[in-house]
């Protein structure tokens, strides 16, 4: 697995959309300066870009976006990152602007055809204030009016099938969708307007995730009230399908699903059990689940129509891609496209093992585990290998056992990792999500110094030789490991967080309150921002620390890394910067990306005394000793 592969082999798959006679998904192309293509497949012609050359299909609404396109018929709808206009596309025509260049930004679009118009959730930029959320109807000659206004944010519009009925999500602050929303449903009049307006499900302490409405217009939701996302329709009282699982997601991005219908009867859905994801079809009536037996471990915007099914998914020992499930068909499974056609052989693909250990307070944590694997590759006898504690972003969100090409170029090269599931992550139930809760850089941080002990008592890993890495909140866990306990010897911070307080004022509206659970609200608990920072704690750091950037983040700006590095430049650590221009949360191109894990590869040769394979230019490492 090399960086080459990595970046010129692979595109990111991002969401999809469906019509009866085609498949549409968004393709990340690194090698194309990160540009994000919308893509149509049918069965007669293929996959085809459809968005314009010179168009990145994307939004920032909420700042991490998501899916910023939908179809209907014969036509498509997309969002152009660069001008922030919607273009609508027949076919394979030309794409022609409908919206105005006036600065508001969309996503969630959901086609309305009998009204010749788009539902959607529009943010519009205030100088001197928050982004202003809300709901919108865009009429197809691109005339905008407001649905619904007054909530902090927005989500997940749903017409019911007659088109009597608009249901969504909306939340307010300092909630996350994931600490408590409220699921909304309007009556349409005639022109589409809403009317009546009520309360389905939801509340300040309870997250309600994808409403849907069924074929026979009966309301669906999604609700962690139970102790679990389980799924429920509406009725008084409403129908609740009781399970010890998770059916719903943590609401980053736009577009996020995990069931659909099939027909009144029976949906397709998937859940997780213990932070690993099934695919079922679910009996409606009874509350029956029937495995699907299928080699993907995550289905991702999980969509039906007729007796189809569409969804991104990954496996655990090949790249991700989209698939089309036919039920009742002679071909029962097709992939549309994988992300990446690089041949690795089965012998060098490292599976991952699901582990759980002790961790504090008599509980337990979870990982998957991957060990160093390479036909060509022989250790020495009795050599245990590095290891690389990963620590995933949000906080609130997961890591998961599908195959990444990122994690396969470390197992490649000898290195084992784990990839942590510490307290606050999501697959396991709302009360092990809840054990962030005012404890960010505690609980986290524990589980992940936790996870490579119990690996170093296993046998499995080098206890000298023990590197923590993570990006944005990720990061955040990588220094305040490094700051507050004496466990690992590197870290590799990628946009990451340094400093709490600096973070709880300069960031972005989605999460400007984020902060109120994990820490406290801000200001009143300055103290504890203070305490928990790392950058006011370098009294505790005793190694290198790579620092990797992008120029234009403005979830995490560049000050939070430079602060860092300039701290560690003083005390006289082995410290590593580098800053990616035209990069923001996140690293899109192929040149940031290749770039970024042949600094680090080298800066672990330097620091561990190896020649890394292949022709890297050793970065440059400050305070470094020989």
């Amino acid at each position: 697995m090399t960086e080459e592969s990595i970046t010129r082999g692979t595109v990111g798959l991002g969401f999809v959309a469906m019509t009866p006679d085609a498949v549409y998904w968004t393709e990340l192309r690194p090698w194309d300066k990160g540009r994000s293509v919308l893509v149509r497949h049918t069965a007669q012609s293929g996959a085809k870009d459809i968005s314009a050359p010179d168009h990145t299909v994307r939004s920032r609404v909420h700042e991490y976006g998501g899916r910023a396109f939908a179809a209907a018929g014969d036509t498509a709808w997309y969002l152009n990152d660069t001008d922030k206009r919607i273009y609508r596309v027949v076919q394979d025509g030309t794409p022609e602007p409908i919206t105005q260049d006036d600065g508001t930004d969309y996503a969630d679009f959901l086609p309305d055809p009998a009204r010749s118009r788009l539902i959607a959730v529009a943010e519009r930029s205030r100088p001197g204030q928050e982004a202003e959320n809300l709901l919108v109807a865009i009429d197809f000659d691109g005339h905008v009016t407001p649905l619904a206004e007054g909530a902090d944010f927005y989500a997940a519009p749903r017409l019911s099938p007659d088109g009597q009925k608009l249901a969504w999500i909306e939340w307010y602050h300092p909630n996350m969708p994931w600490d408590g929303t409220l699921c909304r449903e309007a009556q349409l009049d005639a022109n589409g307007t809403p009317t009546t307006l009520r309360t389905v499900a939801g509340g300040t302490d309870t997250s309600v995730f994808q409403p849907e409405y069924a074929p026979d217009g009966r309301l669906y939701y999604v609700s962690d009230e139970s102790g679990f996302w389980n799924l429920y329709r509406d009725g008084d009282p409403p129908a609740h399908y009781k399970a010890q699982a998770e059916f719903g997601l943590p609401h980053w991005q736009f577009g996020m699903r995990t069931y659909a219908f099939l027909d009144t009867h029976t949906a397709v859905v998937t859940f997780a059990v213990a932070g690993e994801w099934r695919l079922a079809l679910f009996d409606l009536d009874t509350g029956k689940a029937t495995p699907i037996d299928l080699p993907w471990c995550r289905f991702d915007g999980l969509l039906a129509q007729g007796n189809r099914a569409v969804f991104c998914g990954a496996r655990p020992d090949g790249p991700a891609a989209i698939v089309q499930l036919t039920f009742g068909g002679a071909q029962p499974e097709t992939i549309l496209r994988a992300a990446s056609s690089t041949d690795i052989p089965d012998g060098s693909i490292s599976r991952p093992q699901a582990i759980t250990f002790p961790t504090e307070n008599d509980q337990v944590a979870h990982a998957f585990f991957y060990a160093p694997a390479n036909t060509e590759y022989c250790p020495m006898d009795g050599e245990r290998p590095p290891l690389i504690v990963m620590g995933h972003g949000g906080p609130t969100g997961q890591a998961d056992p599908g195959y990444s090409a990122k994690v396969q170029f470390w197992t490649t090269r000898g290195f084992a990792v784990a990839d942590v599931n510490y307290g606050g992550s999501t697959g396991y139930g709302r009360a092990y999500r809840r054990r962030l809760l005012g404890q960010w850089g505690i609980v986290d941080v524990d589980d992940c110094c936790n996870a490579a002990k119990y690996l170093v008592a296993e046998g499995l890993v080098d206890p000298d030789r023990l590197i923590i890495v993570g990006g944005s909140a990720g990061g955040y866990t990588t220094l305040s490991a490094l700051a507050f306990r004496s466990v690992f010897k590197a870290g590799r911070s990628s946009y990451g967080i340094g400093d709490l307080e600096t973070l709880a004022r300069d960031t972005h509206k989605f999460e400007s309150r984020y902060l109120d659970s994990l820490i406290g609200p801000w200001p009143q608990e300055k103290a504890v921002y203070h305490a928990r920072s790392p950058l006011h704690h370098t009294d505790g750091l005793d190694c290198p620390i790579l620092f990797l950037q992008g120029a234009e983040d403005k979830v995490v700006p560049p000050n939070q890394a430079e602060a860092m590095v300039e701290v560690l430049k003083e005390k006289g650590l082995p410290v590593a910067y580098l800053l990616f221009q035209g990069e923001g949360h996140g690293f899109r191109g192929a040149e940031s990306v290749r770039d970024a894990l042949q600094a680090e590869l080298s800066f672990y040769g330097q620091i561990f005394d190896f020649t890394p394979a292949g022709d890297i230019s050793p970065i440059s490492i400050t305070n470094l000793r020989s």
